[in-house]
């Protein structure tokens, strides 16, 4: 889970969690990832505003799975940040899928 506050252009936390469906092909977060998100970011003042996860085999672009899971009201605004383990070097890319449309936004990695 990605945390930071709602709106803004950077994640400020990393809160990793379980993926329930346990395949290589599908990604849920449970509700005790949900959890441990809230109980991190809380007390930060911060929300769940994404998701990171790996595509295995596929380059890192949402695939319609993806795009259909984040179909939902209640998840606009938030980056899907996937990450491709297909080739030697992992590919990071990010996402908004709002309203079943893509989106790139631009990645950055700052340290600090």
């Amino acid at each position: 889970m990605l945390g930071g506050r709602p709106g803004a252009d950077h994640i400020e936390v990393f809160v990793p969690t379980r993926n329930v469906d346990a395949s290589a092909k599908t990604y849920s977060v449970g509700a005790d990832g949900f959890l441990a998100a809230d109980r991190s970011l809380g007390p930060l003042g911060l929300d769940v505003v994404g998701v990171m996860h790996s595509h295995t085999h596929t380059d890192p672009y949402p695939s319609t799975t993806d795009v259909d899971q984040a179909d939902n009201p209640l998840l606009i605004g938030w980056h899907y940040v996937i990450v491709s383990l297909r080739d030697r070097e992992p590919m990071l890319r990010s996402w908004l899928l709002d309203d079943r449309t893509i989106v790139e936004v631009p990645v950055a990695i700052v340290e600090g």
